[in-house]
C-alpha cells in the first residue's frame, strides 16, 4: 500500500486495538474476525461496491449510509464501526479497501488466539502446514484447484486438521484456501504471518538452508538479522539440499543470498561469459 491507503490502514488497526484492547472474551473476538472476513468476501466479489466505498469524490456520510444499508444488523457493532471507518477513510486504490479489511480481520483472529494463549502455536502451525503443502504436490493441487468446489476443499482441510490445530489456525487456513484473491496459497500465509509479526513489532525471516541449523546457529543468525533490521526477528527455517551449501534469507521482499548455488552460478557466468546459469 502507498500513501493514503497506508495511513488509513494504520488508523483502522489503531481503532481495532482500541475496540478490543484488554478484552478477555475470545468468543467475541472470534465473532469479530468472522464478521470482518465475511465483509472482505462481499467487497472482494463486488467491484462496484469497493469502488463506491473508496471513491474520494463521494461524500463520506453517503458512503457510510451505503455501508449501513448493506451491513447494519448483519454483523456485530464493532465490525460495523470498523467498516464505517473504512468508508470514511481515503484510499489510493479500491483494492486497498479489501486488503486493509482482511489485515484487520487477521489481526482480530490473532487477538483471539492471543487471548487463548495460542498465538505462538498458531504461527508455528501456519508455517508448518505451508511446508507440508509445499512437500505434497497432490495436496497443493487439491487445495488450489479452481475447479474443485469450495466445500470439497473445506472438507479436505477439516479431515486433515480437525483436532490437530488451534481453531484460529483452521480459520486462517480456510481463508487462504477458499479466498486467495488472486494470490498463491503460500503468499496468503506469508501475509498472514507478516500481520502476526507486525503485532509483536518484529520481522519474519524466511531462512532456506542446505542443511539443518543448530539452535546456536539459529540464535546467532537471528541476532545478526536483528542488528541489520533493528527489530526482533522470528526465524522460519526450511531445509533444501538443492542449495548444496550456504543459505538464503528473505525478509519481506528483501533477499539475502549466500547459497553455494548462487556462488557457482556467478562463477560459471564469469568463466563462460554467459548470462544464464549453469545447468545441473
Amino acid at each position: 500500500m502507498q500513501g493514503a491507503s497506508r495511513d488509513a490502514l494504520a488508523a483502522l488497526r489503531a481503532a481495532l486495538s482500541d475496540s478490543v484492547g484488554g478484552t478477555a472474551d475470545p468468543a467475541a473476538l472470534g465473532r469479530l474476525s468472522a464478521d470482518l472476513f465475511a465483509v472482505v468476501t462481499v467487497f472482494a466479489t463486488q467491484t462496484s461496491l469497493r469502488r463506491a466505498v473508496s471513491d474520494p469524490a463521494t461524500d463520506a456520510d453517503a458512503k457510510v449510509a451505503l455501508v449501513d444499508r448493506l451491513l447494519a444488523g448483519k454483523i456485530g457493532d464493532v465490525a460495523l464501526d470498523l467498516v464505517r471507518r473504512t468508508a470514511r477513510s481515503r484510499w489510493s486504490e479500491p483494492r486497498d479497501v479489501v486488503d486493509a479489511l482482511e489485515a484487520v480481520a487477521v489481526e482480530a483472529a490473532l487477538s483471539h488466539a492471543e487471548q487463548d494463549d495460542q498465538l505462538d502455536e498458531v504461527e508455528d502451525q501456519l508455517f508448518r502446514f505451508e511446508r507440508v503443502v509445499a512437500a505434497e504436490p497432490e495436496l497443493r493441487t487439491a487445495l488450489t484447484d479452481r475447479n474443485l468446489p469450495a466445500d470439497r476443499k473445506q472438507q479436505l482441510l477439516h479431515r486433515l486438521l480437525d483436532g490437530k490445530v488451534a481453531p484460529v489456525t483452521l480459520e486462517l487456513l480456510e481463508r487462504a484456501v477458499l479466498w486467495p484473491r488472486g494470490r498463491t496459497f503460500e503468499r496468503v500465509l506469508e501475509e498472514f504471518l507478516g500481520v502476526a509479526a507486525q503485532r509483536r513489532s518484529r520481522v519474519v525471516a524466511r531462512v532456506t538452508s542446505a542443511v539443518p541449523l543448530s539452535d546456536d546457529q539459529q540464535s546467532r543468525l537471528a541476532a545478526a538479522i536483528a542488528r541489520e533490521f533493528g527489530s526482533e526477528v522470528r526465524l522460519q527455517v526450511v531445509v533444501d539440499s538443492s542449495l548444496l551449501g550456504g543459505l538464503t534469507v528473505r525478509v519481506g521482499d528483501e533477499l539475502i543470498d549466500a547459497s553455494v548455488v548462487r556462488q557457482l552460478d556467478a562463477a560459471y557466468r564469469k568463466l563462460t561469459g554467459r548470462s544464464g546459469g549453469r545447468s545441473v
